[in-house]
């Protein structure tokens, strides 16, 4: 664990316990986000090289134009 993290868990440990379930539930909730998220990602990889291929494709065609940053 690192230095940070024992610091916040020590902090989180001085709160009010209906505190500290709060903030576990919104911990635990924002760390599963993040496995849905990886999943997601991972099962999408042949879609990804599919995109990146077609984009490749249309930029070496010409089909492609410069992004101006300005235009946004």
């Amino acid at each position: 664990m690192t230095t940070l993290l024992q610091e916040a868990f020590a902090k989180a440990a001085a709160l009010p316990p209906e505190e500290q379930d709060v903030l576990a539930s919104r911990l635990l909730a924002e760390l599963l986000k993040e496995d849905e998220f990886d999943r997601v990602i991972a099962a999408s990889g042949d879609k990804l090289a599919r995109l990146a291929r077609e984009a490749l494709a249309e930029y070496h065609a010409g089909h492609t134009e410069e992004l101006d940053p300005n235009r946004l």
